[in-house]
């Protein structure tokens, strides 16, 4: 057992010449913003030699700078690559815990994720409960900087001993409010959905009245994936293993072992009830309700375990406070609902839809964009197609992608293509090895028939015209919005497994094209290094391709086009492939749309301006691109919020971002995630942003980042850290029936792209 002796706390004593008023209580309720009046507005020499400058975000987001003077290092317990140092901030010297990350731990990912994720969670708590009282059971973030060399967390520092050093010297009185308060504080971090999973008598702090947690650094949030963390007895069995979902009751677990721990005197084993628990009347209503429990599910909700111990619910009294996006939120229900009666049904995505039988054939019902545009039966399609099948010429004629029309499959207008981009015929034509064949076609061309004098010749890869019904997919945006990066993201996480999840196979529309791509771009993104902006075409090129199958059945090509932000803002020919488009990711710059003045210090650095008349190039796809019947766009469309890091604060956005992607598809999922979006951008942006939702008959929002953070010079300093990249290529797939039990778009009569 801790020797309840030892000094108050290893890192709390200040340095011996530290001015006398740095040992006065901080006040937990002044705020350290800009009003704070030893904020230094400009750089200014330092009052003392000892002291440094200290730049940092509060937990408003607004820029703050102060005076510092900073105490030893130590390594905390538990925080691998992070150490911990006292600080004493401005001339009137308000202490302050700083825990950065070395450098030497920034080449692990996953270590500048830990830190991201746990002031996510400490601003979070700040948000909603830094200005109440029962706050204080809570820790309370100062400010952060994520971008710094090393980057860093500030805290009040807390008061009180830990429980560990109160072993068997508190009264029953101070147990039973040890108890309560700690089932608030678990009630507290459930409803903004944390599960704080470090709950234990060596960092919760008591100092006689209240209780107070230690930082939020293995916070997860509820539902994410558990991951194993802790030791028994204080984290739950299945926290300890890491199976199921993370749930605010595996908190309560933590609770009950520290309430027997403290009338006990002795830790228990953790594996369920203690055995000697009948002995403890005190602990009785405990004992009752399920608290000990090894599964979550037989546990009580924190609400009704504070009832159980007669403690008052903070929250009770707000249960009923209005969320200011709800109105939005119905906003996008009536809008969905206009939809809906324009184009003459229901639309996938506009309410949870059962689960369909597993596909054997991923083509969608929809009528193809060639007939669409020609007329003409469509194909039978097969029974069983083989897992790998020789590709064949095609029973029917397939739209070329470029200049949108038909091409037949013509073994005299095959090539390759060497490393200098010249065509060289190739003949198949004594070839008897049907494995060699099908390599040879593989990696090869067709030449597009429809070329005319003055055009640029094209061709496309002869996958795209032996497999199944092809599926375009063009990204829209004006130049510097990061649709580069983000089809790099996308294209990146599919490499490495990203589809598999949801029952998809990959590979290459073209082996040696991709290979160019991810050497070009996936991977400079990937080593951190910013991609040059896509430069103006004469002839629109898809960047990229893949074949994507699944449970087995005939591959569909899957190709994206990524052009410049000029191009796709005029009315030029270089643009005249969108009329046959069949799906569009429309990239959203928060820096461009968003009224949010904490944007503004980006904004003057990038040399961005907000535009509340929308996005040009938005507007210039969207009326280029011929209506339906109510006149809303055919092909289905996502709406991706990128740069989402730059307000992953903001709660509705940390409540996605902050998440991975579910694995299994669920249809409530993506309807969620656009109201909340829709909502989002309602509020903070004029309605022009919103208008590829208005103008499509089928569209989604997604909060997406490609880099996770700002580039300084070429270079992404930590690192790029993709988040949610696939949801909106998962929509589309969902909407042009390429997702296994999702509900593909309906047919689109009468229609002519």
């Amino acid at each position: 057992m801790t020797d309840p002796n030892r000094p108050h706390d290893p890192d709390s004593p200040l340095d011996p010449d530290s001015p006398p008023d740095a040992h006065r209580p901080p006040d937990p309720q002044q705020p350290i913003g800009p009003d704070h009046p030893d904020h230094i507005g400009e750089p200014s020499p330092p009052p003392h030699p000892y002291y440094q400058e200290l730049e940092f975000l509060n937990h408003q987001e607004a820029q703050v700078r102060f005076a510092v003077r900073y105490g030893e290092d130590r390594r905390p317990a538990g925080r691998p690559g992070v150490l911990v140092r006292r600080a004493l901030l401005g001339t009137g010297a308000v202490p302050v815990h700083q825990y950065r990350l070395t450098s030497s731990a920034q080449g692990d990912p996953e270590a500048y994720g830990l830190l991201e994720r746990e002031v996510a969670a400490a601003v979070a708590l700040e948000r909603r409960y830094g200005g109440s009282k029962f706050g204080a059971v809570l820790p309370r973030v100062v400010g952060f900087d994520l971008t710094a060399a090393e980057p860093f967390v500030l805290y009040r520092p807390p008061g009180g001993r830990p429980l560990a050093d109160w072993a068997g010297r508190l009264g029953a009185e101070d147990q039973e409010r040890i108890t309560g308060q700690l089932a608030m504080a678990v009630r507290l971090l459930g409803d903004v959905d944390l599960v704080h999973r470090a709950i234990t008598p060596d960092t919760v702090r008591w100092d006689g009245v209240r209780v107070r947690l230690c930082e939020p650094y293995a916070a997860l949030r509820a539902g994410e994936t558990r991951e194993p963390f802790g030791a028994a007895p204080w984290s739950s069995p299945e926290q300890r293993a890491g199976h199921g979902a993370a749930d605010p009751r595996d908190d309560l677990w933590s609770v009950a072992e520290i309430a027997y721990y403290l009338l006990s005197g002795r830790p228990d084993r953790g594996e369920g009830p203690p055995a000697d628990l009948a002995d403890y009347r005190r602990l009785a209503a405990l004992e009752h309700s399920g608290l000990f429990a090894r599964n979550a599910e037989r546990r009580p909700h924190p609400a009704e375990l504070l009832r159980l111990l007669h403690v008052p619910d903070p929250l009770a009294t707000g249960a009923g406070a209005a969320d200011p996006l709800d109105r939005w939120r119905a906003e996008y229900d009536t809008q969905l609902a206009r939809k809906r009666a324009l184009s003459g049904g229901a639309r996938p995505g506009a309410g949870p839809a059962e689960a369909a039988p597993e596909v054997q054939d991923p083509r969608p019902a929809r009528t193809s964009v060639f007939r669409r545009v020609f007329g003409g039966a469509e194909a039978a399609r097969p029974a069983a197609p083989a897992p790998e099948p020789v590709p064949v010429p095609p029973a029917r004629s397939r739209m070329c992608p470029h200049c949108l029309l038909p091409v037949e499959y013509d073994e005299r207008l095959l090539v390759t293509i060497d490393t200098k981009g010249n065509r060289i015929p190739l003949d198949l034509g004594d070839e008897r090895r049907p494995g060699h064949r099908a390599d040879a076609l593989r990696k090869a061309y067709h030449l597009c028939p429809h070329t005319r004098d003055g055009d640029e010749g094209h061709e496309l890869p002869v996958p795209y015209l032996t497999n199944g019904e092809p599926l375009s997919i063009a990204l829209v945006g004006s130049s510097s919005v990061g649709k580069t990066h983000l089809l790099a993201a996308m294209l990146g996480e599919v490499e490495v497994g990203g589809l598999e999840p949801y029952g998809l196979k990959c590979r290459p529309l073209n082996p040696e094209a991709h290979r160019t791509y991810l050497r070009e771009r996936v991977q400079s993104l990937q080593q951190g290094r910013q991609l040059g902006r896509t430069g103006q075409q004469t002839f629109a090129r898809f960047a990229d391709g893949l074949l994507v199958s699944a449970s087995g059945a005939t591959p569909r090509p899957v190709v994206f086009f990524d052009l410049a932000g000029e191009d796709l803002a005029q009315d030029s020919e270089v643009g005249r492939f969108l009329m046959g488009v069949d799906a569009f990711i429309f990239v959203l710059d928060p820096l461009r749309a968003l009224r949010m003045p904490s944007l503004d210090p980006v904004r003057e650095q990038s040399g961005l301006r907000r535009r509340d008349l929308g996005d040009e190039a938005f507007a210039t796809v969207l009326n280029r691109i011929p209506r339906q019947r109510g006149g809303l766009v055919a092909a289905p469309a996502a709406l991706a919020v990128n740069k989402s890091d730059l307000v992953r604060f903001e709660p509705v956005v940390d409540r996605w971002l902050g998440r991975a992607l579910p694995g299994p598809h669920d249809p409530a999922v993506p309807r969620a995630e656009s109201r909340d979006a829709y909502a989002f951008l309602a509020q903070h942006a004029s309605p022009a942003w919103l208008k590829p939702f208005d103008d499509c008959a089928d569209c989604t929002l997604h909060f997406v980042a490609a880099t996770g953070g700002q580039a300084r010079g070429d270079r992404f300093p930590h690192g790029a850290r993709p988040r949610r990249v696939l949801a909106p290529l998962l929509s589309l797939f969902a909407l042009c029936g390429l997702l296994p039990g999702a509900e593909p778009a309906g047919p689109t009569e009468g229609i002519v792209r």
